[in-house]
């Protein structure tokens, strides 16, 4: 048995004794310190609402509705972001123009914009989305000008000698490259903020469906153990979205940047 193997067992078996012992604790404080399924719904409580939703069908639809909110929001936020990130950090009167409105426009709480989706679009899921891509579009513009605005002088000049003269091949073959791992993480805060915005916007009602709505609907009928549930879904399903997004970046687009692994 190799090294990397026993340390991969090691880190997993790390990983599911901390697990067992929060369900254990989690259960325990549930049944004998709160005592209330109000407070404090128990691990087994959770497991059995679980079960019912599997068997109604529920689950799928509301997983499939979340999914779609976030899918429209997060390619709207690449398709507008990422350019426009581009071109300010490219272009510096283009920087210049554009600049004071989204310093204007990025401190106003993506929540604040709920009534003008609502109006704009009416209660559908371009109207969640719409939420999801105004709390998304600003980490991603930030970062991808940032990426853009630090590259080396020199990489550009040293292009420019090899007969790259014009800003096009410019950007597609070195400062593109150079910029990725800014844009990466810029992308990686703006799913956390947009996976935020999407909750927020299902449970104020911009939508009438999703895990966000399920979760406000349940609360509204005391069942607690059914709203525990939904926020133990989502946060698993963020944690699988951003999971699988690092291993595409790491195998396949940054994969030159391995750095250090201790």
């Amino acid at each position: 048995m190799n090294l990397r193997l026993i340390k991969t067992i090691r880190e997993k078996g790390m990983e599911v004794i901390s697990l067992v012992c929060v369900i254990v604790l989690w259960q325990f404080t549930a049944e004998w310190i709160v005592k209330n399924k109000l407070y404090l719904p128990s691990f087994y409580d959770v497991v059995l609402s679980l079960l019912t939703i599997i068997e109604s069908g529920v689950i799928v639809t509301d997983l499939l509705t979340s999914l779609l909110h976030f899918g429209i929001g997060i390619i709207a936020a690449f398709f507008i972001g990422i350019p426009l990130g581009i071109i300010m950090g490219w272009f510096k009167e283009a920087s210049e123009a554009i600049d004071p409105i989204i310093e204007i426009l990025r401190p106003i709480p993506p929540l604040a914009w709920i009534p003008f989706a609502m109006v704009w679009f009416g209660l559908t899921h371009q109207a969640a989305g719409f939420v999801v891509f105004v709390g998304m579009i600003f980490p991603i513009i930030i970062n991808t000008y940032t990426g853009f605005k630090n590259i080396p002088r020199v990489h550009v000049d040293a292009a420019k000698v090899l007969g790259c003269t014009r800003s096009v091949n410019q950007i597609r073959y070195v400062a593109l490259p150079s910029a990725l791992p800014s844009i990466i993480a810029g992308i990686r805060i703006a799913m956390g903020v947009g996976w935020m915005c999407l909750v927020a916007a299902e449970m104020f009602g911009v939508s009438r469906g999703g895990l966000g709505y399920s979760l406000w609907l349940n609360f509204h009928l005391h069942r607690m153990d059914f709203v525990l549930l939904y926020m133990l879904l989502l946060g698993f399903l963020g944690l699988v979205i951003d999971r699988a997004f690092r291993y595409y970046v790491d195998t396949k687009l940054l994969r030159w940047k391995a750095g250090i692994v201790v």
